[in-house]
């Protein structure tokens, strides 16, 4: 055989090696699940946004009291508001976190998930001293609506698409479960810590600390952020030398993933469906309070409700990430948004019964519809348009989730001028009703893998 021969024999098998090498259908490696790890962590803090109806409850006017009134004791300083001030500074932080999931993600793809975890931490924990040190309206808005919601939005950007990238498509749904769970199940402590926080150190108390808490573990987090190694292949994610078709999508850029109507439709899908879980969120412990007047223990702690809700949040994004890789995400999003419309429909009643048993199950459909919708987007998106430019894609996609504190706002409104959030409730459900049909027609874009 002459010297010519051996060479092409040579790179014959070094081209069958490397296809199997790139077909990786081991396992991840133990920084996948480091990252993992890191990213919920970053979001048990974010979470805080799940918890102000804790905040809401201390803050709005109780009966017999005028909204304006100065209070007393450890909040002096602080003056009551009514129902629609109190949710202000709540839906001001969403959409602020929706906007800046967009430069969010800008930074992730371009720089790394730690640039804006940390930043993210820093944002954060000033918004939330800012909004306890002014003890005012403006203070809330300005702190904790403005700058709690930029740090909110670098932060979750950063997490998710840090984690998602190392791992398959047939993973996908599991892991973007895992991570922002994170952020949903956040309430479960956060509630009850910050009803601690308030009843010993009052208003400004609860929100210094809290910020100084979470702005160190957010930068702590962030470090363990990382993204896969050029060339890496995840597990799963079977690309060949010797093959034309891939099971992976193609990536997009966020200017070609803007041209299709694909786009337009997850856009409307994360509107629709968000604002229902949004809606009971801004509003569960005031809801309890209403409803258990005859259960002295129940009446006292309506924190109990929101941070059930988180539990359930939690274990919705996990759960239905997990069911949406077997049974389709479009499936998942069907069967759960059906499930909360028909709770949405049936609350008022619920809450003029006083049965508590059954507002749990009602409010606990309605987490594990929001907690799966923050599970399945992401997972939708990449499923869609790749993960490549996951961060600035799903920062477009997430504006959805921002424009949907529409409705906590209109309920707040309806609230105010009715004395009830029966009417609120009938237009989440219509709303999320049209949104589940809307979702049986999207498809994956042609032409993209």
């Amino acid at each position: 055989m002459t010297d010519r021969n051996h060479i092409m024999a040579g790179l014959i098998r070094l081209s069958s090696d490397a296809s199997e090498d790139m077909t990786n259908t081991g396992s991840v490696p133990a920084r996948a699940w480091v990252v993992t790890a890191a990213g919920m962590t970053v979001n048990l803090c974010l979470g805080i946004l799940y918890a102000w109806s804790v905040w809401k409850g201390a803050l709005i006017a109780p009966e017999g009291v005028q909204p304006g009134t100065p209070m007393t004791g450890l909040n002096e300083g602080w003056t009551f508001l009514d129902s629609l001030d109190g949710t202000l500074a709540y839906s001001i932080c969403g959409f602020t976190f929706a906007v800046f999931m967009v430069p969010g993600g800008r930074l992730q793809d371009r720089y790394g998930p730690r640039i804006g975890a940390t930043l993210s931490g820093l944002c954060l924990g000033a918004g939330c001293i800012v909004a306890g040190l002014m003890k005012s309206y403006t203070g809330l808005v300005l702190g904790f609506g403005l700058l709690g919601g930029i740090g909110m939005g670098l932060g979750y950007a950063a997490a998710t698409p840090a984690a998602v990238r190392w791992f398959g498509p047939h993973r996908r749904g599991l892991i973007a479960g895992l991570v922002v769970g994170g952020y949903g199940g956040a309430a479960i402590y956060i509630a009850p810590l910050a009803k601690e926080l308030i009843g010993v150190y009052g208003l400004t108390g609860s929100f210094v600390a809290l910020g100084g808490l979470f702005a160190t573990v957010i930068v702590i987090a962030g470090q363990f952020l990382r993204m896969p190694p050029v060339g890496y292949v995840a597990p799963g994610a079977v690309t060949t030398l010797t093959t034309t078709k891939v099971t992976t999508t193609a990536d997009r850029s966020a200017s070609e993933m803007l041209g299709t109507w694909q786009f337009l439709v997850l856009f409307l899908m994360f509107v629709g469906s968000a604002q229902a879980g949004l809606l009971v969120i801004a509003n569960a412990t005031p809801i309890l309070n209403k409803t258990a007047k005859s259960i002295a223990f129940f009446a006292a702690n309506g924190w109990i409700l929101a941070s059930f809700g988180g539990f359930v949040n939690a274990s919705g994004r996990v759960g239905t990430g997990t069911y949406s890789d077997r049974i389709g995400r479009t499936n998942a999003f069907a069967l759960n948004g059906l499930a909360a419309t028909v709770a949405l429909f049936v609350l008022p009643s619920v809450i003029a019964s006083g049965n508590v048993w059954l507002l749990f199950v009602a409010v606990g459909v309605v987490y594990w519809q929001y907690g799966g919708t923050l599970s399945l987007m992401p997972a939708l998106t990449a499923d869609y348009f790749g993960s490549k430019n996951l961060g600035l894609n799903y920062g477009f996609v997430f504006l959805g989730w921002g424009v949907a504190f529409f409705l906590p706002q209109l309920g707040a409104a309806i609230e105010t001028n009715t004395g009830s959030m029966a009417g609120a409730f009938y237009v989440s459900g219509g709303l999320l009703a049209a949104t589940v049909v809307l979702s049986r027609f999207v498809r994956k874009p042609s032409g993209l893998g």
